[in-house]
Formats: structure tokens, sequence, C-alpha cells
């Protein structure tokens, strides 16, 4: 009974990572102000090269026209791709089979050429 610890609980948990690390202060005004003109500063910036690009009904029109041959331009390529992995495992397999072929025959040659008679398997 005495092997027993009692937990203490006046520790603080350390369940959470950043806990205690938490800044409670609000902005300042002139913060804010800075931030907010930043804001309508990139807003209207986006907004002027969205205004400069020519053609958007168009581009609107043919959007999914474009997208499927995108689709079909992805899907070419990954067929094609299968194709050339294909040739490449073909190419490594027939290099790796003669390289074991190869070691084969030098490993009997080498059982057979033995000066002794007798053959050992260890």
């Amino acid at each position: 009974m005495a092997d027993l610890n009692m937990p203490n609980l006046n520790k603080k948990s350390d369940k959470y990572l950043f806990k205690n690390k938490l800044s409670l202060r609000r902005k300042s005004k002139r913060k804010l102000l800075n931030e907010s003109f930043l804001m309508i500063f990139f807003a209207l910036l986006l907004s002027f090269i969205n205004f400069l690009i020519p053609n958007k009904n168009l581009l609107f029109n043919s959007f999914f026209k474009n997208l499927g041959n995108s689709y079909n331009l992805t899907l070419n390529f990954f067929t094609y791709f299968y194709q050339v992995f294909l040739v490449l495992f073909i190419l490594t397999s027939i290099v790796t089979f003669f390289i074991l072929i190869l070691g084969s025959i030098y490993r009997l040659n080498k059982v057979v050429r033995r000066k002794t008679k007798s053959v050992s398997y260890k």
C-alpha cells in the first residue's frame, strides 16, 4: 500500500502544446487600419489584373471543352507511361536474366573444375 503514488492535483496538465502561449491582447487600431488598407490594395490589384485579361467570355465558354481535352491528354499520358514502363521492365528483366544465367554457369563451372574429385555442398 505504501507503493501507491497519489496523483498531484495541483500540477497543471500538459495536454495542450500551446496552452499557456496564447496572447490575449487585442490588436491596436493602427495595426487594424494598416491591415485593412493592405487588404484593399491587394483586392484592387487583383481586380485590375482581372480587368487586363482579354476575351473572358470566350474563356468561360470553352472551359468545359478544355477540361475534357485535358482529361483525354492525361489519360493518353498514363497509357504511354504504362507502355514505357513495360518496355523498361522487359529490358531490366532481360539484363537480370543474363546476369543470373552467367553467374550460375560460372558457379557450376567452378564446382566441376575443382582439383579434388569430391563435390562438397556447403
